[in-house]
């Protein structure tokens, strides 16, 4: 009976070991432990991710936050319901999402952003935050044109503060036609906890809301 027992434990260790797989990358002065939960999911998938990871992430440090962690965690995850989500170094990815949608690699490029932000708790707007995020994707994003993910355009029903590309597209814009770097200070001052609703008029001369109805007279960018 013990002998099945024991048999028993070590076949249901080698199942855990064989479902989740564990790589630890060192390169380039940043550390990802790469875990994977899926055993079916496409080898030659996970090392793009991986290589997306160590494209995306120095070149976001260097633009943004060189102070930014050097150890990151990236599972993809079984049981996960969403896209992705980080955490506190830890990017997390829907391995269902990536089975469905294995170009869309530079949610990698998404989610690493926000590790790069570091904001803090309940600092600056949430719509501004993922705005950034995705205008990290649009400009440092290594397949975006095979993933089909592009920048909308412009619609009379939108806002700025709608967030994600719409926020984003508003940030290119703003980029080319009004202060060029204005995103890389808008993160620096949500990191610093600088940022207040008049940060706009200081940067450009005019509140957020008189900037939106310039871009949406003229929101080619």
């Amino acid at each position: 009976m013990k002998n099945i027992l024991l048999t028993l434990s070590i076949l249901a260790i080698a199942v855990v070991a064989n479902a989740q797989q564990m790589q630890v990358i060192d390169k380039d002065g940043y550390k990802l432990t790469f875990i994977n939960q899926d055993a079916t999911l496409d080898a030659a998938l996970q090392q793009r991710m991986i290589n997306t990871f160590y494209k995306v992430y120095p070149e976001l440090a260097k633009e943004y936050n060189p102070n930014t962690l050097k150890e990151v965690t990236m599972v993809i995850d079984t049981a996960y319901k969403g896209v992705a989500e980080t955490d506190n170094g830890k990017v997390t990815i829907s391995a269902a999402w990536m089975h469905k949608h294995p170009e869309d690699i530079d949610v990698i490029t998404h989610e690493v952003m926000h590790i790069v932000q570091d904001y803090g708790e309940s600092v600056g707007p949430g719509w501004l935050t993922e705005g950034i995020a995705d205008y990290a994707r649009y400009k440092f994003g290594v397949n975006n044109v095979a993933a089909k993910w592009a920048l909308p355009d412009y619609k009379s029903t939108q806002n700025y503060d709608n967030a994600y590309r719409i926020t984003a597209r508003f940030l290119a814009w703003l980029e080319a036609k009004v202060k060029p770097g204005i995103v890389k200070t808008l993160d620096a001052q949500l990191r610093q906890h600088t940022y207040t609703d008049n940060s706009w008029k200081q940067l450009t001369g005019k509140t957020v809301d008189e900037l939106w109805k310039a871009y949406s007279e003229a929101p080619a960018i």
